[in-house]
């Protein structure tokens, strides 16, 4: 697999830890020093990737526990090096989701570094 088919693996498995509710997954997608920040209404919201992961794996029943529809939508990624940039599209606790993430690949694998997330619905 080519560099943009690891980072879109990365990016399936972000989105099935968040469909699944898994703390696990989310915390093996990110890196340890990751943060997660965006606005939610006018409220920043930041979070170390174990505070995301906990809150993550709260999110019971998961949405495919509850058989919501999938919405997964990478509308692009862009890899410079060992660093890559990513948009996606997500709906995730009843809202859509366009998400950039910052990836690293470290030891061949492309690990998300930062998130920031912007709320569209």
């Amino acid at each position: 697999m080519n560099d943009e088919q690891n980072i879109q693996q990365t990016i399936q498995m972000y989105f099935d830890a968040m469909y699944e509710s898994d703390r696990e997954k989310t915390l093996a997608v990110f890196h340890p020093a990751a943060k997660i920040t965006g606005y939610m209404g006018k409220n920043l919201v930041r979070q170390d990737v174990e505070s995301f992961a906990e809150f993550v794996g709260t999110q019971q029943p998961s949405a495919k526990a509850q058989n919501l529809p999938i919405r997964l939508e990478t509308v692009s990624i862009e890899v410079a090096g060992a660093t890559a940039v990513a948009r996606v599209r997500d709906d995730y606790i009843g809202k859509t989701f366009l998400d950039t993430l910052s990836f690293l690949k470290i030891d061949d694998n492309w690990i998300i570094y930062n998130k920031l997330f912007h709320i569209e619905a």
